[in-house]
């Protein structure tokens, strides 16, 4: 498998990155950290950045070692791993703790393994159409809070007023039936995740997005997903996130971290290429 990366999309010059995307021989991983709110340095020392490493990279090496896992099992026990690393001086029940989406494609004999948790996407093509694999719970649940954000005046006692609801629901329904699960300090999250499997063979070419590159297509309508898979054929990661930054600029809409892995030859073993 052949797998071009871009990692590089923070949201602001001077801003780290909080996603995280790596690869081993026959997997790839996608993090979309997130929480970076006000007070999150109370409970967490550590921050949305080292959560999203520190998980992508145990989920690598449990990659590269658990052929015979399921990728449920894998990132479960990632994240308890991660919880692990950091309980002893962090309070992880606390909703301001770190968390992250994930996106996971994995070939294991002669089959395409994917997992999606959150907002997070991945895009498998079938000889130039190609299905996005999302998980719509998190988006579905935040949409009426985001619309009425769009309809008051930023700033606003109303705004801050559904602002303060929206983040009071989000938060009470974050890993709770009913509600939306992503990785965070509970294992038993990841057998909520979206998974499925095909033959290799079917597949011309993935993709794993976070949210924020995703948006060229759910959020500014600017591509299908068979023009996002061809512009990444041809021109790589780096020039849909260029899209990206351009439409955010001229929308004047916040940017958000934006990282792509662009998977090919799914049924040989290349290397790895990075961009």
């Amino acid at each position: 498998m052949r797998i071009a990366m871009e990692s590089v999309g923070a949201a602001r010059p001077g801003r780290v990155n909080e996603d995280f995307v790596g690869a081993v021989p026959a997997a790839a991983v996608l993090i979309d950290g997130a929480g970076g709110v006000s007070g999150m340095e109370l409970v967490c020392r550590h921050g949305v950045a080292w959560y999203a490493r520190r998980l992508g990279g145990e989920l690598l090496g449990l990659l590269s070692l658990g052929a015979d896992r399921t990728l449920p099992e894998l990132l479960g026990e990632a994240i308890e791993r991660v919880a692990d690393a950091h309980r002893a001086t962090c309070d992880l029940t606390d909703p301001r703790s770190p968390w992250a989406t994930v996106a996971i494609l994995r070939l294991r004999d002669g089959r395409a393994d994917h997992l999606v948790l959150g907002d997070s996407v991945a895009v498998l093509d079938r000889a130039g159409a190609p299905f996005a694999v999302c998980d719509p719970r998190e988006v579905t649940l935040a949409q009426p809070f985001r619309a009425a954000l769009e309809a008051a005046t930023d700033g606003s006692a109303e705004y801050e007023r559904v602002r303060r609801e929206g983040t009071e629901v989000m938060r009470a329904n974050r890993n709770r039936p009913g509600g939306y699960w992503v990785a965070k300090e509970d294992p038993r999250a990841a057998a909520e995740a979206i998974v499925g499997r095909c033959p290799a063979y079917e597949l011309t070419a993935a993709a794993l997005l976070s949210n924020g590159a995703s948006r060229i297509v759910d959020q500014f309508q600017l591509a299908g997903w068979p023009e996002v898979m061809a512009v990444l054929a041809s021109s790589g990661p780096a020039a849909i996130i260029r899209r990206v930054r351009q439409a955010e600029a001229r929308q004047a809409v916040a940017g958000d971290d934006a990282s792509i892995a662009y998977c090919t030859d799914l049924t040989g073993n290349a290397g790895l290429m990075s961009q």
